[in-house]
């Protein structure tokens, strides 16, 4: 799994003409499956992010997670996030999961996170072609991809 986290002063999500969901202070997970994913990596990317301290403390210092603020979490599936470009200009996706295989992964993700985040979370919907529009707070971005977590 890849994730790009972004911290975010708000970030919205739409489908048609239509606001899907929306938050505040939090954090926007962008979320790329692989065909090799399993549920060992939603576990570990989960507790990763949640964990992740990249909110100020009192002293300015990123040393708050998204839990210790209280902060909100948005996911949004995004298998472009495997993109393989090394040859010719048009991307390859080859590595991205199929569907039978990502929505699973996915729904395992949005529900894990959401139990360690202790509150609902925000969605795109899979799938979906959708204008996801956010407020980078700092500006803040990590990207996580699960092989290389040792």
């Amino acid at each position: 799994m890849r994730a790009v986290i972004q911290r975010v002063s708000r970030a919205s999500v739409r489908i048609g003409h239509t606001e899907k969901s929306s938050i505040g202070h939090g954090l926007l997970v962008l979320l790329g499956i692989e065909e090799n994913d399993s549920d060992t990596d939603t576990d570990w990317l989960c507790k990763k992010i949640v964990q992740l301290r990249i909110f100020n403390d009192n002293e300015g210092i990123m040393n708050l997670s998204v839990r210790d603020v209280n902060g909100s979490i948005m996911v949004i599936s995004q298998f472009t996030l495997h993109a393989k470009t090394k040859k010719g200009n048009r991307p390859s996706y080859i590595k991205a999961a199929p569907p039978e295989k990502a929505i699973p992964l996915y729904n395992s993700f949005t529900e894990k996170i959401s139990e360690l985040l202790g509150k609902e979370i925000a969605t795109g919907e899979f799938g979906a072609m959708m204008e996801v529009e956010l407020v980078n707070d700092g500006p803040v971005t990590i990207i996580i991809d699960t092989r290389e977590k040792e």
